[in-house]
């Protein structure tokens, strides 16, 4: 049985509840109760170091622990500041170094709605009327870790996000959470002939927002492969493959298992399409070579601006017919079920989360599902 853990936002109000007791009664907290709120239940965390930094200031660290998840933060530090303050409001929450700022939102902390709440309604229960407190959180290795994970291609830079609509952290990459994710599609499969695929939050957020029916909605984490034949197997008679582009291109390749643990390839899959379309060599070359599958998009974008070209309305409407097949073919070579097989289309958007492409079936399927 795997073991689910807790989400940063919960490590964060740990260590904030842990510095504001130390300035209430001088005192050094080993363990921190957080109510979740979501789900409703204590979560008791260690507390690793309390320090008073003067009479109005004190300093808690805690280390996440997401538990059985394959999570680049576990064992990270986490850091809270919480200082004593006179005006405005009862508590005033920030980000401090390694926190990401949201480069499409003003800069702004990425410290989002559910963190937001967890550190509110925590920390005011043990405020006396007319206290009030500033919160910073830190997480020191938070800009280092950052370089690996894909949140610079969702606007969030030099640093990491406070993120998340609960307190427990699932492990999305074992097999005990395929279950949970397939117990959702078999339920939805008996309801609806056509239900949309989303690798994470970001799909499922963009795909409610453009008038799909919720309920069809099915977050399939990096499990691809196994929901694809899963629904399949169900009788679901389309698919709408819906993800951030450099999640799903993955799928152009034969690659049904998205997580980068496992295997990537987006830059092979990108320059070798680019390659079919017909781009000069320098191009496919600096393609290749883009850091993340945002910069190769922005590359192809760049020159399209420049020369009044169509690159990427080639480029990605060859991968997205790529994934339409590669994904037939997959369910085809485990299915039992004959030519019946479920239909799949594939819709990609970029970190702006605007559309970059659908495919000639997706474009069939939204007509359907909105």
């Amino acid at each position: 049985m795997s073991r689910s853990g807790y989400t940063l936002p919960v490590f964060a109000c740990a260590a904030a509840v842990a510095a504001l007791h130390w300035l209430h009664d001088r005192k050094s907290l080993t363990l921190a109760s957080v109510d979740l709120i979501e789900p409703t239940q204590i979560a008791e965390i260690p507390i690793e170091q309390v320090a008073g930094l003067s009479e109005n200031t004190a300093l808690a660290i805690t280390r996440s622990d997401p538990g059985d998840n394959l999570d680049l933060t576990k064992d990270t530090p986490i850091w809270a500041l919480v200082e004593w303050r006179e005006q405005g409001e009862t508590v005033i929450i920030k980000g401090g170094e390694g926190i990401g700022r949201q480069a499409n939102a003003d800069d702004k902390p990425a410290i989002y709605a559910y963190a937001q709440r967890l550190l509110k309604e925590n920390l005011q229960r043990m405020l006396a009327p007319g206290e009030k407190i500033t919160v910073t959180i830190i997480l020191p290795e938070g800009r280092s870790l950052a370089v690996r994970t894909s949140n610079s291609a969702f606007g969030v830079v030099e640093g990491l996000s406070l993120l998340g609509t609960t307190g427990i952290s699932q492990p999305l990459s074992t097999p005990d959470q395929l279950a949970v994710f397939r117990a959702e599609l078999q339920n939805k499969a008996n309801r609806f002939e056509s239900l949309v695929f989303c690798i994470g939050e970001n799909g499922l957020d963009l795909a409610r927002k453009l008038g799909i029916n919720p309920e069809q909605l099915v977050k399939t984490a990096n499990w691809l492969g196994p929901m694809l034949v899963e629904a399949d197997v169900l009788g679901v008679k389309e698919i709408l493959l819906f993800g951030y582009h450099g999640k799903l291109m993955k799928l152009a390749g034969g690659i049904f298992h998205t997580h980068h643990y496992l295997a990537d390839g987006r830059r092979e899959i990108l320059a070798a399409h680019c390659a079919i379309a017909g781009l000069k060599s320098p191009d496919i070359e600096a393609v290749f070579n883009s850091a993340t599958a945002e910069a190769a998009l922005t590359y192809l974008k760049s020159l399209d601006a420049a020369n009044g070209s169509n690159w990427v309305n080639q480029v990605y409407s060859a991968i997205a017919e790529t994934i339409d097949v590669r994904s037939q073919e997959y369910i085809q070579s485990h299915s039992e079920r004959g030519t019946e097989v479920t239909v799949c289309g594939s819709i990609l958007f970029d970190r702006d989360r605007k559309i970059i492409v659908k495919s000639k079936t997706a474009g069939l399927l939204m007509g359907k599902l909105c």
